[in-house]
Order: C-alpha cells, then structure tokens, then sequence
C-alpha cells in the first residue's frame, strides 16, 4: 500500500499521551496514517479545514471548545468523518447521542483506566471503526441547535395536514376491513440514521392517520434517550416500543435497540432479545415481513442510510404483500449500503432523497385510503 493510500486520520485529544498512545495504535496499522494531532476543538477545526483528513478522532472532554462543538462547527462548515474516542462515548451517554445526531459515525469508548494496555484492549475495534468511517459519505449538517429551530418553524408553517376532501384522514370500513388495521409505516436505518432521523421525523404531523415503527441499529441503551430527543422536534407521540403493547395510529415507536421487534397477527409488538439475525440486532428485515403479513398493502417501508443489507428482504416481503417501498437516494445517503441492496432486489417502487420521502408517503396513504373506499384493495 502506497502513502496515497492509506486512510489519513487526525486525532483530537487534550491529553499528550492519550495521543501519543492513539498515533502508535495507528501507525502499527499499515493502512493507517497520522497527519497529526490537535489539542482542543479550536485546533481540531482548525486543522480539519488545513488537512482534510479522511477520518477524525474526537474526544468529548477538552478545554476552550469541547469535542461535541468541534464536530457541530466541522459538520455544519467542512464535513469529515468522525469517529468520538472518549471516556463519556460508553453505551447511553447522552454526550455519545448527541455527537451522532451531530454527524459523528460513530464512538469507541475510553477504559476507565487510560493506560497503554488499556488502550490496546480496543486497538481492533478502533481501527476497524476507522476504516469503515473513511469510506463514509459525510453530509453537511447545520448546527442543532439551528436544526431544532428549522424543524419547529417548518412544523408551524405546515397548515395543511393529510387531507381528502378536505378533512383529515381516517381509515374506516373498507380499509380496515383489508387487514384489521390502518396505514402502518415501517422505517429501517442504520450509520447515519441519527442525524437523517432527526430532520425526516418532524415531516410526520400530529394527525398522521398511521402508525410509524422504526428500526435504528443501536445499541440497546441509547434508543430510550433516542425517542426522548425524537419527540422533542416530532409533532407525532414518540415513545421506546414496549412488549405486548397494541400498535396504534398517531403514534411513533421506536425499537429498542436490545431487542427485536416483531408484529403480532392482532397487532401486537413482540420483542425478544435473542441472538443477532443475519449479523443485526435489531434486524429491519423481521419487523417489515411480520408487519407486511399483518398490515398487507397499507405498508409503507422505507429503508433509509446505513452499512450492510438489512430491509432488503424486508422490502421484498412488502411488495409481495402489495404494500409501497421507498429507499433514501445515494445522494442525501450517509452510507448507501442498505438502500442500494435493498434497490437490488427490484422491490423498491421510488428512491428518493430525504426531503422528498414524507411526501411520497403522504400520496401512497391518500392512494391507499381511497382504493379501500372502493374496494379496490
């Protein structure tokens, strides 16, 4: 491997050592490269802008400008694939949460005792996690704080709700009469999901007449923190999905990102922490075929950013059961993986950029509600 080829990293820590530990994790790898080392979030800009690194390491905890506005000033000026590589980056912090939603990819949790051996003990996951970050697409993003703003003023400006003649929707008779139910949508997302979410999430209005049932691949303790910060710019309910709970319209669940979540026949939410399916846990593809076999064609998937391939058969068991899929486009995508496989499987009915999905959701459901009214479902 040439210079030119080697994944260029740039690390940020207020501790020399901690430094000088990373750049020799680092150098030992010989797909890895230092171009070099910053001491706070002011250097860390700074040097990102100069440098251009392919990834940055980030920690939380630095004087001046910490390490979560670092990466909002990075992401929303010069975006960069960051990893967060901190003693606060453990599962259910709420600094980790943030940085994700901010546009970091990912986190590698600090040992408590930030010794050599210590280190070495995530010397594989740190590498690993580096090298699937340099090959991220990162996304501009505004800062949160102004994102948060945006989604509220877009809330307040959208008047019109779904409408059909205009009054609102509610499925009654013949479409409840298809499949016991009403409009259910199914959402897979996965690297990148956090930020994406947060600005697709608020499209959905209070009067929504479906259900929506997310799967983020997340580990088991952030997604509680996940739905509290969801509905904090929704204008639906959000709330973590809990077992035996009877699915209703309005309503945003969130899968726990410990469990599966399945889709009883009376439509019930089922979950079960076992074993990884097809390497995930949660895995998209269980929850879209148990919904697709409750929820027939009033199902909308949609598959959003994210590494690997989970929802692709998921999408598959949707379209077989007449229901619409939608995947994000490679464009707005922050890691194509899961749209592009789930587009291979020829089940994918629109590929869309994240602006325009609520919308085509919108016209499926007001499509579906008056087929049911005639019949023709």
């Amino acid at each position: 491997m040439t210079v030119s080829d080697k994944i260029r990293v740039l690390i940020v820590d207020d501790s020399a050592f901690m430094c000088r530990v990373l750049e020799s994790i680092f150098r030992a790898d010989p797909q890895l490269e230092v171009i070099g080392t910053a001491r706070d979030g002011r250097e860390a800009i700074t040097m990102a802008e100069s440098l251009k690194p392919d990834v940055i390491t980030m920690d939380i905890n630095m004087p001046h400008v910490d390490g979560l506005q670092a990466t909002e000033v990075i992401m929303s000026t010069n975006p960069r694939p960051i990893v967060m590589v901190s003693s606060d980056s453990r599962d259910g912090a709420q600094p980790t949460l943030q940085a994700l939603q901010l546009g970091a990819i990912d986190f590698v949790t600090k040992p408590s005792a930030a010794i050599d051996l210590d280190m070495n003990s995530v010397r594989e996951e740190l590498c690993r996690k580096i090298k699937v970050a340099s090959k991220v697409r990162v996304v501009r993003t505004a800062g949160r704080a102004a994102l948060v703003k945006e989604f509220r003023n877009e809330v307040a400006a959208a008047t019109v709700p779904i409408v059909a003649k205009g009054s609102p929707i509610t499925i009654t008779g013949a479409a409840q009469k298809v499949s016991g139910t009403f409009p259910v949508v199914v959402i897979a997302a996965s690297t990148g999901g956090p930020q994406t979410l947060m600005q697709f999430v608020p499209n959905f209005p209070s009067s929504f007449a479906g259900a929506v049932l997310l799967v983020q691949h997340m580990p088991g303790a952030f997604t509680s923190q996940f739905s509290a910060q969801l509905s904090h710019v929704a204008q639906m309910r959000v709330k973590e999905a809990e077992q035996g709970e009877l699915i209703r319209p309005g309503t945003f669940y969130v899968c726990p990102g410990s469990h599966h979540a399945r889709v009883s026949p009376t439509g019930r939410i089922t979950l079960d922490d076992g074993p990884r399916i097809d390497g995930y846990r949660p895995c998209a593809n269980l929850a879209m075929e148990t919904v697709a076999a409750w929820a027939g064609p009033l199902v909308t998937g949609v598959i959003l950013t994210g590494m690997g391939n989970d929802g692709a058969r998921g999408a598959q068991a949707i379209k077989a059961a007449g229901g619409h899929v939608i995947a994000q486009d490679e464009a707005t995508s922050v890691i194509f993986g899961m749209p592009s496989e789930a587009i291979k499987t020829g089940a994918v009915d629109q590929v869309l950029g994240i602006d325009s999905i609520y919308s085509a959701i919108e016209k499926r459901i007001l499509y579906v509600h008056g087929a049911a009214k005639v019949g023709a479902l």
